[in-house]
């Protein structure tokens, strides 16, 4: 039977994706006298706003209204976190393209040509475009925050050798095949419908709620699937959502809003961008022993999710090392480019990236092997495997992924054929990189790791789940659609997947921080125990045996001898008729998490996953440009939920982290004007940058702890970090020690 946990069963909107069949939000039939709505983007980066003209928008055919700041019905306060970050521009522009106003129009042509006929009056200020140039005279959106251990300047000034460094690492944009769209449906009573592509409904339903003036129960956001969102629909989402709700509500009627892709580019987070500054402290083998880092974030012109990309950056700055006297600083500085927001990894990425640059330099100053290097600072083993803020590495899993990786891709073969090619070619170079992770599985503040879930199971047999994890192409909803159907032995078809919704389960969490199986499997899982519990004490009466003898096994409930049985349909009608209830909910909340923000002290991750991979590149050095050979990655996923799913995001996590350091390239102008806009200028992996030889494998025999969901491990964003191997390999092939990110062509043939 298919509803075996741990099987490889395919992803539930496979079919209906491949056949175009899956709705998406633009699909849905538009409601009768729905309007559509577009923004009005700034010209400048940065200016005092004098005065904004609508006149001539207004006059436009088809045009029903111009909203401006002061038409707001409630805050014009957008913020995902504490306040003061406006939907509309008021009084200052902070970056290019901030929404000055929303056109509200028959059809989206005419919005779109309406909002191109407002102008402002905008007096310019100098721009704060750079992370360097922010840093003369910072405004620190977070932080910074200093996580430290041991006598860093005793460690420091006894280490035989001392090296410093810094790196810079660029953004990078979602690039979502779905834009930003949201629907709005105004009801009675002050009643908002809001249909959004969103990682987080219940955020978006308090942002709505507060430009509208309503309380939270008047706002229901829904969510059937995205297309893609990758952190970049978790804040971003919510204000779209919110800007097409104030556009419902003061025309009267349904509301579409559909940024361009330009403009979603535009007016959308990126990743932090990063700068890295440090002087290491090492022995003639190369082991650490003291580092002084400084870590600093582009947070963009607000807060927005910088707070926690920072956190996790400076809880993953060792990553899977161990230096025994250290003082690493981290912090987001105020510039005048678009708010950065959640991305894939959520600073992990970032964090790990700076002790392999570390490792890197340290090994060329020596001449010595990086993998040797790299190996004799693991944490754990011969090292502590305590990290600086008081949680534990299973130092033998870091091992193991960096050993079977190598192996996999035949390491020391690999090496001297390489060598060889290297020494004969006059042009071409190529090289070979490694990269290992420990990255932390929980959002990294204690409460939002929780989740709930609703199971109907009906009359007949079928079940309906809810749960406040959002689909976005990952395969959330199969795992725990697997997950109900083991609790109760039931086929997999029997499931019946529904949209998110905040009105079927309340306040719930963004799914993110690769958490959505951890906590909505759980939750699920819970609730369809309480229900299993009900029906099996109904089925112990029928059969006159102890409730413990009641066994669900394929698709049928047995009692104490092996002629006593019903099928799962027959115990649920047989439970109606007992009147019990055939409805609950699960909660759960992720145990044993404790941060201190302050203190950069506790215990904020669930577990670790583990990871390693080793890739082959090679550069042209006339031209700079490179390609991907081979790629061999070992990723730690405990005991997994559905291993098809999980192979399908480790690829894919891949490839897209490689874009990250390669060839994605966010480019502003003098004027801070973003001109990486649209596909012809921003460049993501396609089908042809995939290493044609591409090995993803499970690591086996590694189960999670006995506490977690049928002990699996999360595997949405550890593996992106993995990515990291190109860049060491491009590092190796170009001989430099040295290269800032992404390594376009350009960049490296400059190195």
């Amino acid at each position: 039977m298919k509803h075996t946990l741990g099987a490889s069963l395919r992803h539930d909107s496979a079919l209906s994706h491949a056949t175009g069949q899956a709705r998406f939000l633009d699909d849905v039939a538009e409601p009768a006298g729905m309007l559509h709505a577009a923004l009005v983007p700034a010209p400048v980066a940065h200016g005092r706003i004098a005065a904004l003209h609508t006149a001539a928008a207004a006059a436009w055919p088809g045009v029903m209204a111009v909203i401006r700041p002061e038409d707001i019905p409630g805050e014009n306060d957008i913020a995902p976190i504490g306040s003061g970050e406006a939907m509309l521009a008021e009084g200052v522009v902070e970056f290019a393209a901030q929404p000055l106003a929303i056109v509200v129009a028959r059809t989206r042509d005419e919005a779109l040509a309406a909002a191109a006929a407002v102008t402002a009056d905008i007096t310019p200020l100098p721009p704060i475009l750079s992370i360097a140039q922010a840093l003369l005279d910072p405004h620190w959106l977070v932080g910074p925050h200093t996580m430290a251990q041991g006598d860093l300047a005793a460690a420091m000034a006894a280490a035989p050798h001392r090296l410093s460094g810094r790196m810079e690492l660029g953004g990078q944009e979602h690039f979502y095949l779905e834009g930003q769209i949201a629907l709005a449906i105004p009801g009675e009573d002050g009643d908002m419908l809001v249909h959004s592509s969103t990682q987080h409904p219940t955020e978006g339903q308090h942002v709505i709620a507060h430009v509208l003036g309503e309380p939270y129960s008047r706002v229901q956001v829904q969510c059937r699937r995205m297309g893609g969102a990758f952190g970049g629909k978790e804040s971003n989402a919510s204000w779209i959502a919110a800007a097409a709700a104030v556009a419902a509500r003061i025309a009267g009627r349904p509301d579409k809003l559909r940024l361009p892709r330009k403009l979603d580019m535009a007016v959308t987070g990126k990743r932090h961008p990063f700068l890295y500054q440090w002087e290491v402290g090492f022995d003639g083998d190369g082991r650490l022993l003291a580092l002084d880092a400084r870590l600093t974030a582009d947070g963009g012109h607000s807060l927005d999710m910088s707070g926690g990309v920072v956190m996790r950056a400076l809880t993953h700055s060792l990553n899977a090392y161990h230096v025994a006297a250290l003082r690493v600083v981290c912090g987001a500085v105020k510039t005048n480019h678009v708010s950065n927001t959640a991305f894939r990894g959520f600073g992990g990425p970032q964090g790990a990236m700076l002790m392999d640059d570390v490792l890197g330099r340290v090994a060329h100053a020596l001449g010595a092997e990086m993998e040797a290097v790299r190996a004799l600072n693991f944490a754990g083993g011969q090292n502590p495997a305590e990290t600086p803020y008081g949680q534990a590495l299973e130092g033998d899993l870091v091992r193991r992924v960096h050993a079977e990786a190598r192996a996999d891709a035949g390491w020391d073969a690999r090496r001297a054929e390489i060598a060889a090619f290297n020494a004969t070619h006059p042009t071409l170079r190529r090289g070979l990189g490694c990269f290992v992770s420990a990255f932390g599985i929980s959002f990294g503040i204690p409460h939002l790791n929780q989740a709930g879930a609703l199971v109907h199971v009906y009359t007949d047999g079928s079940i309906r789940l809810n749960h406040g994890g959002t689909e976005m192409g990952q395969g959330l909803f199969i795992k725990i659609a697997q997950v109900v159907a083991g609790v109760f032995s039931v086929p997999i078809d029997s499931i019946g997947i529904t949209a998110t919704s905040t009105e079927q389960v309340p306040n719930t969490s963004a799914t993110a921080a690769s958490t959505g199986s951890d906590l909505n499997g759980w939750a699920a899982h819970n609730a369809a125990e309480t229900i299993r519990d009900r029906m099996a004490g109904v089925a112990a009466a029928h059969f006159g045996c102890p409730v413990g003898a009641i066994c669900f096994e394929d698709g049928e409930v047995l009692g104490v001898s092996g002629n006593q049985r019903l099928t799962f349909a027959e115990l649920a009608k047989m439970a109606w008729k007992a009147r019990v209830s055939l409805s609950a909910t699960g909660f759960y909340a992720t145990p044993e998490l404790e941060w201190d923000m302050a203190a950069v002290r506790g215990k904020p991750f669930f577990y670790f996953s583990y990871g390693a991979a080793v890739a082959e590149v090679v550069i042209d050095t006339l031209t700079g440009e490179h390609r991907v050979l081979r790629a061999h990655l070992v990723q730690d996923c405990g005991r997994s939920l559905n291993p098809a799913i999980d192979r399908g995001q480790i690829e894919g996590a891949f490839v897209q982290g490689m874009g990250w350091l390669t060839s994605e390239e966010l480019w502003w102008d003098a004027q801070g004007r973003l001109r990486t806009i649209g596909p012809s200028t921003y460049k993501i992996p396609g089908s042809r940058d995939v290493p044609p030889i591409f090995e993803a494998r499970l690591l086996e025999s590694a189960p999670n702890r006995a506490d977690s969901i049928f002990r699996s491990k999360a595997v949405g964003e550890p593996p992106l970090l993995l990515a990291a191997a190109v860049w060491n390999a491009l590092r190796d092939a170009a001989g430099r020690p040295h290269l800032d990110c992404p390594v376009t062509p350009e960049r490296l043939l400059m190195a």
